[in-house]
């Protein structure tokens, strides 16, 4: 099977229902964006070291992936396309309460950074903002499993608190912002 099929060579794809839409469509750029994220996460997930955090770094792709196919459809039901659940959503919130017993209180702004790791964790939270924005605008007109804006807006949490506990573990200062308006 050739990788290369010309069909969108006009600017148009089709969704998993087989309709046609312009690559442009908000639809398109919700589940790129998602595509994005996964990616980032991808690359996350080669820095990190901890068994662990991998697994459940891996756990955030595949459902990445279920959230890609569900925005790739204008139906809010077919056939085979798996499910994303309210465990998807606890399993993360679950996550962030045990990281967050590691941490120390956040009592001001932190800005990302201070180690190429943690960066990455910070691109993937900004893209994931991102992806939740547009699923978000998409839901006005069209219909969206409400699970998946959930799990996207659970999920950039999670990705600040796995930012900061990466800090901790990698013994690195977080950068407090610091205010400059009375200079």
């Amino acid at each position: 099977m050739k990788i290369y099929t010309k069909k969108g060579d006009s600017g148009k794809t089709s969704l998993l229902t087989g309709k046609i839409v312009s690559k442009s469509d908000i639809r398109i750029d919700a589940y790129g964006t998602v595509d994005e994220l996964n990616s980032f996460v991808g690359l996350l997930r080669d820095y990190i070291e901890m068994k662990e955090l991998k697994d459940t770094l891996l756990i955030i792709q595949n459902n990445l992936f279920i959230i890609g196919s569900h925005l790739a459809s204008d139906k809010i039901e077919i056939k085979n396309l798996p499910e994303l659940t309210s465990q998807d959503i606890s399993f993360l919130e679950n996550s962030i309460d045990e990281m967050q017993e590691k941490l120390t209180p956040l009592t001001y702004f932190i800005l990302p950074g201070g180690h190429k790791t943690i960066s990455y964790c910070h691109v993937a939270r900004s893209i994931c903002r991102r992806a939740e924005r547009l699923t978000e605008k998409l839901s006005q007109n069209e219909t969206i499993n409400p699970q998946v804006i959930k799990y996207l807006n659970r999920l950039s949490d999670f990705l600040f608190v796995f930012a900061r506990l990466l800090a901790k573990e990698l013994n690195i200062v977080e950068i407090k912002w610091e205010h400059k308006l009375n200079k």
